[in-house]
């Protein structure tokens, strides 16, 4: 359950792989690799906005890697970890993924269902019974305007499907006002010392917000999942992760908690005045508890994300280890909720304007309503987390970015920006 960065052994093994490699040779720098279309003079446009960023006060520090064709194109850090101690940032500091996280579990999940210990159609009861009495919240208006919350039995069961897809209709109590948000703040769900057997069964006395299958809904459908995992695999969420997954890619600075105190003067912090950081409170992980928050409790560095990120723009491989099957990725990163899936959207549908989502990730199906349509190219996959973390797979193109900052006020913004400078660049 605790993340020890492990044995020298493994270390050494990752360090010594040609992505590693490269990586590390490549920071600092933005020399244009044979192959690349990127102009290196639109590139340094990216340097001077997070230079900017940095010395007006509005983030610490980031670190931003743009690779193509397997070689880097862009690799900078920018600020500091944290404004106390001044330490440079570097591929070693340590950031806390929030939502980004969820890319991780999902890419396992797909691992045991390729495995057959999960079917994405098997109801969530065969896993944890409790969720066979689960209600449906529906609002209800009076004449005179107060609200009411009927609880209404759901129309099918929840499926694994839905939890992959974020339309179970479980949902989060932080962002929103409806009834059924108000619910779980009021259940105080994130108290004392639990796993995730508890928090499970905590979700499952809650109502759902809407009914399975009927709107993309974020929340902790993903933890329920990681719930479903463990019992499905026998093992801590952890010890699943490493064997499917982070060993094999040799990312030895991923986990949940960091326990080292060498490593924990690595992790990096928002400036003090970030408002926007306070859910950050709920998972500090240099405090180790029982709970394994998939969906949004990871800590990684650049050089474990790169590889991560390489893996997925491979369709699922790298340096010659399958860790998705090509039928399973391509089922993965194919949209789940289009027109057709009878699944709606509303205001916080996060995938945003042009895309759809597939069993994870965000997935580009159309260029979008907006005039010009924001930059990118149709299969491409994305997904963020609330500290800013960022991180883009386009495959038409051969590329992604990742963005690490741990930044959630202006995480939108930078976001945004870094996305339109790292186009804009781009010369095909």
């Amino acid at each position: 359950m605790i993340l020890h960065f492990r044995r020298f052994a493994l270390l050494c093994g990752a360090l010594l792989s040609l992505g590693a490699m490269s990586l590390a040779r490549a920071e600092g720098t933005y020399e244009i690799p044979a192959g690349a279309h990127f102009n290196q003079d639109k590139l340094a446009k990216v340097s001077e906005f997070f230079k900017n960023e940095v010395a007006t006060g509005k983030i610490a520090g980031a670190t931003v890697l743009i690779e193509q064709h397997g070689k880097p194109v862009y690799h900078e850090a920018f600020g500091v970890q944290d404004v106390v101690s001044k330490a440079p940032i570097t591929d070693k500091t340590i950031f806390r993924l929030f939502s980004m996280s969820k890319a991780i579990t999902s890419v396992v999940a797909m691992q045991l269902i390729e495995d057959g210990k999960i079917k994405l159609d098997d109801p969530l009861s065969k896993y944890i019974p409790s969720f066979a009495n689960v209600k449906v919240g529906v609002e209800k208006k009076a004449e005179d305007g107060t609200k009411s919350l009927e609880l209404v039995p759901p129309n099918r069961p929840i499926t694994i499907h839905d939890l992959m897809t974020h339309t179970s209709g479980i949902t989060y109590g932080f962002y929103g006002d409806s009834l059924v948000r108000k619910a779980y703040r009021d259940a105080n769900i994130y108290a004392g010392d639990f796993d995730l057997a508890e928090f499970a069964e905590r979700i499952a006395k809650l109502p759902l917000h809407n009914q399975p299958g009927a709107l993309w809904q974020y929340g902790h459908s993903t933890d329920v999942l990681a719930r479903v995992m463990e019992i499905a695999a026998g093992k801590p969420l952890i010890d699943i992760m490493r064997e499917k997954l982070l060993d094999p890619l040799g990312m030895v600075d991923t986990g949940f908690f960091v326990t080292d105190p060498a490593k924990q003067k690595l992790l990096a912090q928002p400036v003090p005045n970030d408002s926007d950081f306070r859910v950050g409170r709920i998972n500090d992980p240099t405090v180790v508890k029982k709970i394994q928050f998939a969906s949004g409790g990871m800590v990684t560095t650049m050089a474990d994300y790169q590889r991560f990120a390489q893996m997925l723009l491979n369709g699922g491989t790298l340096d010659g280890k399958t860790i998705l099957k090509p039928a399973t990725f391509k089922l993965m990163t194919t949209d789940q909720i289009g027109p057709a899936s009878g699944v709606d959207r509303d205001y916080f549908y996060f995938p945003g304007d042009g895309f759809g989502f597939g069993l994870g990730l965000a997935v580009r199906t159309d260029p979008g309503n907006a005039k010009p349509p924001p930059p990118g190219d149709l299969g491409e996959l994305k997904w963020d987390g609330a500290s800013g973390c960022y991180f883009v797979i386009d495959p038409k193109q051969d590329m992604f970015f990742v963005l690490l900052e741990q930044t959630p006020s202006e995480r939108q913004r930078v976001q945004r920006t870094l996305k339109q400078l790292i186009y804009e660049a781009m010369e095909n």
